[in-house]
């Protein structure tokens, strides 16, 4: 009897170079929504200073360095700020942690150089006009490399508009004051700190489900790369 010729499937060598990313991911996403959480708290502050009144002594900061005595409701708005600070920075390290290995994982699956060198994943965030396209850049040349001819997700660009806006309305102009202006302004001008609290929760948001789409989508490139069957005799 003629031996028969018989074919197994078998799983394809792991791509070298790729790092697990599912826990980071969840981890940045998470740290994305606790951020977003100090934001809401903030805005409960405010609310809270704005329904309370400016005291007949005037605001905190008075000019030149000095400073009136806080009562009990500024008080605890100096640390509700300190709060939703350690949860931004919590935030930026689990992200930009995130961020690299998705990074590094999309050059691994395509043996492409990525379009932004490595020091741009820190400096595209801070050095100032650069920061208004690179991050956006770093995660879209991302997400091509994972799903190659798939149109970028639109949470992607949700995201990045509201953090744009956020600069602009919250955390690069407004927010550059101290606790003690922002005291004097949500005494009287409460709107506008609401407005750039509610973008950034937004942008918590949007960014939660954006790592979760750029996630899933090289975890799916992944699984198609590595269960490619091999034909052996």
């Amino acid at each position: 009897m003629d031996e028969e010729m018989t074919t197994t499937a078998a799983p394809a060598p792991a791509v070298p170079g790729l790092s697990p990313v599912e826990t980071s991911a969840r981890l940045a996403g998470w740290a994305l929504l606790l951020a977003g959480f100090g934001h809401v708290l903030r805005a409960g502050w405010e609310l809270a200073l704005w329904t309370a009144g400016e005291p007949a002594s005037g605001p905190p900061d008075r000019g030149e360095g000095v400073h009136r005595p806080l009562n009990g409701l500024e008080s605890s708005y100096h640390f509700v700020t300190s709060l939703a600070a350690v949860t931004v920075l919590i935030c930026a390290v689990l992200f930009i942690g995130w961020l690299w290995r998705v990074r590094d994982n999309s050059v691994a699956l395509t043996r492409e150089p990525p379009r932004y060198r490595g020091f741009w994943v820190y400096l595209g965030w801070v050095l100032p006009v650069f920061n208004l396209w690179i991050p956006r850049g770093i995660v879209a040349d991302v997400y091509r490399k994972s799903a190659p001819g798939r149109p970028l997700p639109a949470v992607l660009n949700v995201w990045w508009v509201l953090w744009l806006l956020g600069l602009v309305c919250g955390t690069g102009l407004m927010y550059s004051d101290g606790p003690d202006r922002l005291i004097e302004r949500a005494y009287t001008d409460v709107w506008m700190l609401l407005f750039s609290e509610a973008v950034m929760v937004g942008a918590a948001v949007a960014g939660f489900l954006m790592v979760r789409a750029v996630t899933t989508a090289q975890l799916d490139r992944i699984a198609s790369v590595t269960a490619e069957p091999q034909v052996q005799g």
